[in-house]
């Protein structure tokens, strides 16, 4: 089925006409929004904890997020996938694919999901342990949140599916007032929860609500504005040739994003082998490295979806337009947030706690990673380039060599030389490669032919 742009909601943005820069950036604004939204969860959950429950409280949190993402990988994956899919079958006016690919994404993270929430549960405490997390009071915190949290994972994966279908037809404004609406219920809950004496378990109970409710909204919202998209998790209509794309897509990417997590997950046992004010510190300055990196992250998305509409319509010559646009922005915005929060790295801290240890651990870790964020943003912008265009496989083997071959043994051997407070310095070193691998493979071209619509000119101008 077919179906004219015209007659598409004003919420779609279609990127294979006009200019780039102005694209990307109105684009990127709301997911920077959403982004910002969606990072309070954890965010506001660390602060509460923090500053009345304790320190070990805050450890137990920060420790558990690394573990919550590599297990919802393989999922976010998929809403990965479906961005690019989308985004591609939007290009080409393919609206019949576009509902066959939301039934199908539906359908396998129905499927999947149960089996993988009860067996991330069991296997929390041991996880832990190998991470080498105190047994303080800060083990025993991290399970009861990380079991809490997979018993109501979904909310939070169908939040994101919803997102990557969106985003995919250049919808980056909708899923800001789901998350709006999300992070007002988490941030009442969490204070209520907290004050009435539940502490961790109060914190996490609120988050899963919290997702859960921007998930259901998302769909209601969906199904009554897009017409051509009917939203139906529990319908099971499956499309193997569509499930095999998904696949194709999602997996390296899930897979990506859960070596990620494992890789943290070992620095996070390095820094855990120095003590609970250290790892503290860590987690607090992992929170705003976070938000830090926000922005890079909205030119990232704009950037799959952009390449992905224009690949699917036959743009090759505004692809790269875009990834130029996307670098000059993405650049330019690191430069800035390095400037401006490394002085403020100190006051920054203090959000989290009072403590001097803490406060000098988080500050260290700032002051390693944000004078180098340019490095990070030319890897991403490339690497979400080739995503959009439907090459997985290099992005995949971006990261697993920045992270796994440079920069954790790089940290660990750091850390046996200068110390501690030195060991951040690994990231830098890490990104550097990243860069390397992304752009020698853009530079070659070969990303050009991965597309999933066949197009008999790809320099032909969008109909």
């Amino acid at each position: 089925m077919k179906r004219s742009r015209s007659l598409l909601s004003s919420g779609i943005t279609d990127m294979t006409t006009g200019n780039p820069y102005k694209l990307i950036l109105l684009f990127s604004i709301p997911l920077l929004i959403g982004n910002i939204f969606q990072q309070m969860y954890n965010m506001v959950d660390s602060i509460v904890v923090g500053n009345i429950v304790g320190e070990k409280a805050l450890a137990a949190v920060g420790t558990a997020f690394p573990i919550v993402f590599m297990t919802s990988s393989l999922f976010m994956g998929i809403g990965v996938g479906a961005t690019i899919m989308i985004s591609q079958y939007y290009g080409a006016q393919d609206m019949e694919n576009i509902q066959n690919t939301v039934d199908t994404i539906y359908t396998a993270t129905m499927v999947g999901i149960i089996p993988v929430a009860i067996l991330a549960a069991f296997l929390s405490e041991p996880v832990l342990r190998l991470m080498q997390v105190p047994d303080d009071g800060t083990l025993q915190m991290a399970k009861t949140y990380l079991i809490v949290i997979f018993v109501g994972i979904l909310g939070g994966l169908g939040y994101n599916i919803n997102a990557g279908v969106l985003q995919g037809l250049g919808d980056s404004r909708t899923s800001v007032f789901f998350l709006l609406i999300a992070m007002v219920i988490n941030i009442v809950l969490d204070l209520v929860f907290v004050l009435a004496g539940m502490g961790v378990f109060g914190v996490a109970f609120a988050t899963i609500i919290a997702q859960l409710a921007s998930w259901l909204f998302g769909i209601r919202y969906i199904n009554k504005h897009y017409s051509f998209i009917h939203i139906r998790p529990f319908s099971l209509r499956l499309y193997k040739p569509l499930f095999w794309q998904v696949v194709r897509l999602g997996v390296p990417s899930g897979l990506q994003q859960a070596l990620f997590s494992m890789g943290i997950m070992v620095m996070q046992s390095l820094v855990n082998g120095y003590g609970s004010s250290f790892m503290a510190g860590f987690n607090g300055a992992n929170k705003i490295d976070t938000f830090a990196f926000m922005p890079i992250q909205s030119f990232t998305t704009a950037i799959t979806t952009y390449v992905g509409q224009n690949i699917g319509a036959g743009r090759v010559d505004r692809v790269k337009q875009g990834t130029r646009a996307g670098l000059i922005l993405s650049v330019g915005c690191s430069i800035l947030i390095g400037g401006l929060l490394f002085p403020l790295s100190g006051y920054l801290m203090q959000m989290f706690t009072q403590i001097p240890d803490v406060i000098a651990s988080g500050v260290s870790y700032l002051h390693c990673v944000l004078p180098f964020y340019s490095l990070l943003a030319i890897s991403f912008i490339y690497s979400s380039a080739l995503r959009g265009a439907g090459e997985m496989i290099v992005p995949l083997l971006s990261s697993v060599v920045s992270l796994w071959l440079v920069r954790v043994p790089v940290a660990y051997w750091i850390a046996s030389i200068w110390g501690k407070d030195y060991i951040f310095l690994s990231y830098a070193i890490g990104w550097l490669f990243g860069v390397v691998i992304s752009y020698t493979y853009y530079r070659l071209g070969r990303w050009i032919k991965k597309g999933l619509v066949s197009s008999s000119n790809k320099n032909a101008p969008a109909s």
